[in-house]
This record gives C-alpha cells, sequence and structure tokens, in this order.
C-alpha cells in the first residue's frame, strides 16, 4: 500500500469518502461539527501549500506536523474577555468524530491570539493602533487536516451540520484534488541566495538606547522588576518571498523548534519559536521558563565557555527566577504539585542559548486550556514582570504595534487537550515585503549596546532564511 501513486491514494480517498458519507449523521443538529478521520498510506514529508487560508506547525526533530486548509468553524473575538469567549464558543461546538480507521487521532483546531487584546491603554501612541493584521483572537476549525505523529498520517475532514451529503463532497474532493498530488511532491531546495534590504527599523539605535535607559530608570525606581522591549525591521527582496522555502529553512536552522505559518488575507505570519507557553494533556500541564541569554560562537571551546558563563551569570539566572516565580504565582490559584527543576538547563539554538526549565503542575477540576491561557500570558520573558506595571509601561513606550508577535498560537483538541507556542523569531510577509520582530528583557544590570546585539542575533536567523526563500 506504501508505494501506492498519488493518483491511486486519491482514488482510493475519494471512494472512501463517498462510502463513509452515507454512514454520517450529516442532519444533526444546528451549530454541531462533525469530523471524519481516515488513514493515509504514509505520512508527507511537509504539508503542501494552496490557495486561500491555511496554516501549519512542525516539528523537524520529533515528524509531528499539523496542518490546515479552509474553514468548517472559525470564532473571532478580541478584548479582555477574549479567552472567555473562545472558551465559550469551544464549550458550544458539539463536535463529533468518527475515525473508521482507527487512526487515534483527534480532530484538532487553531488556537491562536495577539499579544495585546486589542483594548489600548490610556494614552497610547498612533502606532499602538494600527489595524491588526489577523483578528485579535481566533478559534479555527480547517475543513480538512493533516496531522502526522509517530510516523503514522490521516485526514479530517470536518464540515458544520446539517449538511447535504453531495455538497460535503463536492467540497472535500475539490480541496482533495489539489492536496493530495502535492502531499509526496518532493519538497523543493532552497533557492540561490538573494540580498534582502532592510529599509526601516524601529527603534533605530539611538532611540532603542534611549528606550532601554528610560526602563532602566522605572526599574531603579522600584515600579518594575523587568521589562521586555522589541525592535522591528521592516525589509524588502529582490523576488517574492516563497513561503514552503522559508519554512524549510527555518526548519533545517532550527529543528528543535515549532516552525508554524498561519496564512489568511493574503498575508503570511511565520515564527520558528523555542518557546511553549502551555502543554496540557491527560498526564497534566507542562510551561517553558526561558529566560536569559547568550550568543553562540564557531569554535567548540569557546561555545561551551559561553554556555557556562550563561549557567553561572547573576543577571541572567536573576532574569530566568523571575519566570519561574511568575508561572508559580499564575498558576497557584488553579494548579497543585507545581515544581521546577533546582537549576536550569540550557536549550543551544543556532544563532543564541537559553537558559530553559519545565515547569509542571497538575490543574484543578474545571481547569481548561483557555483559563491556562489567560493566567500564563503575556510571560515575563516577553512582557516583564510584575505583568501589569511591566506591560502598561511596554505599552506607553514602544514605538509600534507587535500583532501576533509574542502572543502565542498552537492546537486545542475538542477532548480540550492541546499545546501552545509563544509567537518569536516572527515575520509578517505578503510578496516580497517582511516585517521582522524580536525582544530582549531588560533588568537592572543590561546594557543597551549588548541588548540590541541579542536582538540583532535572534533577528539575523529569519533574515538568512529568507535569503533563500
Amino acid at each position: 500500500m506504501d508505494m501506492l501513486s498519488p493518483t491511486a491514494i486519491l482514488d482510493q480517498l475519494e471512494a472512501r469518502l463517498a462510502d463513509e458519507l452515507t454512514k454520517l449523521p450529516l442532519d444533526g443538529g444546528g451549530g454541531a461539527l462533525l469530523s471524519l478521520l481516515l488513514a493515509l498510506p504514509r505520512p508527507p514529508g511537509a504539508a503542501p501549500r494552496l490557495e486561500g487560508a491555511q496554516f501549519q506547525f512542525q516539528r523537524a526533530d520529533l515528524g509531528e506536523l499539523h496542518a490546515g486548509y479552509g474553514e468548517a468553524a472559525c470564532v473571532e473575538t478580541a478584548g479582555a474577555a477574549r479567552f472567555q469567549a473562545l472558551a465559550d464558543a469551544a464549550d458550544g461546538l458539539r463536535w463529533l468524530s468518527y475515525d473508521p480507521d482507527e487512526t487515534g487521532f483527534e480532530p484538532f483546531a487553531l488556537l491562536g491570539f495577539a499579544s495585546q487584546d486589542g483594548a489600548l491603554p490610556p494614552g497610547a501612541s498612533a502606532a499602538q493602533a494600527e489595524a491588526a493584521d489577523f483578528p485579535n483572537a481566533l478559534l479555527w476549525v480547517p475543513e480538512i487536516g493533516i496531522e502526522c505523529r509517530d510516523h503514522e498520517a490521516a485526514l479530517i475532514f470536518s464540515t458544520s451540520l446539517p449538511a447535504r451529503p453531495d455538497e460535503v463532497l463536492t467540497a472535500w474532493r475539490r480541496t482533495l484534488r489539489h492536496l493530495v498530488p502535492a502531499l509526496y511532491r518532493r519538497p523543493e531546495g532552497p533557492r540561490p541566495s538573494a540580498p534582502v534590504s532592510v529599509s526601516a527599523s524601529l527603534p533605530d539605535a539611538a532611540s532603542w538606547t534611549r528606550l532601554v535607559e528610560s526602563a532602566l530608570a522605572s526599574i531603579d525606581a522600584g515600579d518594575m522588576n523587568k521589562v521586555v522591549l522589541s525592535r522591528r525591521l521592516d525589509v524588502t527582496g529582490q523576488r517574492a518571498f516563497d513561503i514552503p522555502r522559508l519554512l524549510g529553512a527555518l526548519e533545517c536552522l532550527f529543528p528543535s523548534c515549532q516552525v508554524l505559518s498561519l496564512t489568511r488575507g493574503g498575508r503570511t505570519f511565520v515564527a520558528a519559536t523555542p518557546e511553549r507557553l502551555l502543554r496540557l494533556d491527560r498526564e497534566g500541564l507542562e510551561v517553558d521558563a526561558l529566560a536569559g541569554t547568550a550568543l553562540r560562537a564557531a569554535g567548540s571551546a569557546e561555545d561551551a565557555a559561553l554556555r557556562d558563563a550563561l549557567l553561572n551569570c547573576a543577571k541572567n539566572l536573576r532574569e530566568h527566577r523571575v519566570v519561574i516565580d511568575a508561572i508559580h504565582a499564575a498558576l497557584a490559584d488553579c494548579c497543585d504539585d507545581i515544581t521546577a527543576p533546582p537549576r536550569p538547563e540550557v536549550m543551544q539554538l543556532n544563532n543564541a542559548q537559553h537558559l530553559w526549565s519545565t515547569v509542571s503542575a497538575r490543574p484543578r477540576p474545571g481547569t481548561s486550556l483557555f483559563d491556562l491561557a489567560a493566567r500564563l500570558h503575556p510571560t515575563p520573558a516577553t512582557n516583564g514582570e510584575p505583568r501589569a506595571a511591566a506591560r502598561a509601561w511596554r505599552e506607553r513606550n514602544e514605538p509600534f504595534s507587535r500583532g501576533w508577535f509574542t502572543g502565542a498560537a498552537g492546537i486545542w483538541r475538542r477532548e480540550g487537550t492541546g499545546e501552545l507556542w509563544v509567537l518569536l523569531r516572527c515575520a509578517l510577509l505578503q510578496e516580497a515585503w517582511a516585517t521582522l520582530y524580536a525582544g530582549a528583557g531588560i533588568v537592572a544590570g543590561s546594557e543597551p549596546d549588548a541588548e540590541w546585539r541579542e536582538i540583532d542575533a535572534k533577528l539575523s536567523a529569519v533574515l538568512s532564511a529568507l535569503q533563500y526563500a
């Protein structure tokens, strides 16, 4: 069966769809969702890119892939109650699932949200009032999803109810006939390198120094312990950026990171993020504490020295402890058995290395993934601490809107489990234009020039990947 051609796989899937649709309760009540899971003979190497709205999440080192095309259901919301609105929408889905091939997979939705809730603070600058590039918060069930795990794969077909069998079959086949032939094509390699030009930087170097010095003055005055400040680069390429090639380059550069893309309305948001906001499954909750950064070195001895210095740096250890303490405080009212390792490990990436700890906990009954996301976001690693004071300072002083940068996105499943990733190492793209984002944590002892170089290192990875896209 593994040697079937894409044409034969398509023929089999179309026949299976026609047969299984006769067995499904498509006349169900309005507001319900129905998903049908069918096994694929072998996992695809990557999620192909089609026209229209789509998303994908891929961990190259684990062989995990989630992708979605089209919309079976979509909820968009904004404001201070955005997490509760999404939770209410999820509770009302009444999601049915049929798995005749016993794949063991579960239907899924994309859950994602921007850095800010869309409610601007008093005195917000004009830059912060820019229109959002994507909905502020989003729960999106794809019409056709792909999931790969443990060398197995399935397609997940979803529709709202009630539905007419002939209309559902026509819609699913329409997407399937574009999707299946592309599933098993050999991914295209990188293109010859082409320069990418920086057209604008916010803030510039001088403004950055003033911004950091102002933040340090507020920290010295006791207004906050830490604030995370960001930079934005607007760049243009000599050709339209090729999204699959860009994602492939990021996966090669960062195989242990979650590489993701989200396309809506002609724009694509991509990220290669090392930081998991949370993972909730039947075993419990895990939260990443990722704070404290050092650069990488070309030589192994120098690189090891940088790693050892990071593990023993008082400033970085203090920054890391702030994050662990904040996670503990955020979970204290809804979780038990909150534990963190006595000392952090070092997560080594292509262009930087970070202090990293995994905090585990056992959520109390009735605590949902949406509740946990509201408690944990924004993280001290992307916002600062105390949360309210740092966020208010940052939103008053940063010269641009973050959009989805430092928001979160991931997979939510109908039984309430899921995984969300903090949106770091990001770019927003359209044709030959891109906006890149990165940030650095400012604490007592931070130096503007050092933090500028740290952000340069973070931006360089996406800039390098864009040259080959």
